[in-house]
């Protein structure tokens, strides 16, 4: 089956202490779907600019992404620029440039909307609504969020978490969003609001999965350098939906070894500038990643 995945489609600026790459190819729906394209087809909604670089028209499309949802309109495509410490969980943001994402109303094609696994990845909750409003019998849907709509759009999201399976956001934001401290509460308070699947990314520590059964620690594949962690968490829950796509079988069933899929993926993202890494490397090496992280795990 095949991977709807919806949201910003961007060119980033990223400086770190080592190195500054201008205009790579960015945005959660672009660094989801080059993630999920690995297990199974991906359809991309997006917009962009017409100074969007051919050359990444062709990436996407070298990842065999449908991009009949992809908007190509007058203006500017969605920029932002953003500055790493040396500690490369701590960094900031510099230049925000909407663009054409100011005005984006995402519009499913005709063979979008019967999509079986829907990732609504990181756009303002009222948009991820409209999103469902278009589809017809989604099998599986997945939103993730940020800080941004917790503090400007929150009767939105409260709306959204009623209408999808799972959730996705980070231990900072689900302590904003429950006012708990204890992430464990924190859960149980998310769970109530609609979600069945909760899901906590944790950077370099790994991911918690929640359900009404019980929690699953997936660990983070350990790395001997990060050169840029932008998009992990979107490769993450990408990765995580292309292989929860073509697995037999309940959702539940395989929720855990998607995330250890998902989690590999955002490993090797972290090994280069945006997306530089990710598009190079084989489902033959995320397989091998992926034995290597089950040893470093079992006991």
């Amino acid at each position: 089956m095949s991977v709807l995945i919806v949201g910003s489609t961007a060119l980033d600026s990223i400086k770190t202490p080592k190195a500054e790459n201008p205009r790579l190819l960015g945005g959660s729906a672009s660094h989801a779907a080059v993630a999920a394209s690995f297990f199974a087809p991906v359809k991309l909604v997006g917009v962009v600019g017409k100074d969007f670089p051919k050359r990444y028209v062709s990436l996407y499309r070298k990842h065999k992404i449908d991009l009949e949802g992809l908007q190509i309109v007058d203006g500017k495509t969605f920029h932002w620029s953003g500055e790493y410490e040396v500690n490369m969980n701590n960094r900031r943001t510099l230049e925000t440039e909407l663009g054409v994402f100011e005005t984006f109303t995402p519009k499913l094609p005709a063979a979008y909307q019967d999509s079986s696994f829907v990732l609504l990845a990181n756009i303002a909750p009222a948009l991820q609504s409209h999103v469902l409003d278009q589809m017809r019998r989604p099998k599986f849907v997945v939103a993730d969020t940020m800080d941004l709509w917790l503090n400007i759009a929150l009767p939105d999201l409260l709306k959204l978490l009623k209408r999808v399976d799972g959730f996705v956001l980070n231990d900072s934001e689900a302590r904003q969003l429950t006012k708990e401290d204890n992430l464990l509460v924190a859960l149980k308070k998310i769970h109530k609001l609609g979600p069945k699947f909760v899901i906590v990314k944790k950077g370099e520590h790994g991911a918690i999965l929640s359900t009404r059964d019980g929690l699953f620690l997936s660990p983070a594949f350990p790395l001997h350098r990060v050169v840029d962690p932008t998009g992990a968490g979107d490769s993450f829950v990408g990765g995580m939906m292309g292989y929860l796509s073509t697995a037999n079988g309940p959702v539940e069933k395989n929720l855990r070894r998607a995330m250890i899929y998902g989690s590999v993926v955002a490993s090797f993202c972290c090994e280069g500038f945006g997306l530089k890494f990710t598009t190079r490397i084989t489902r033959k090496a995320i397989d091998e990643r992926v034995k290597k992280l089950e040893w470093l795990a079992r006991f």
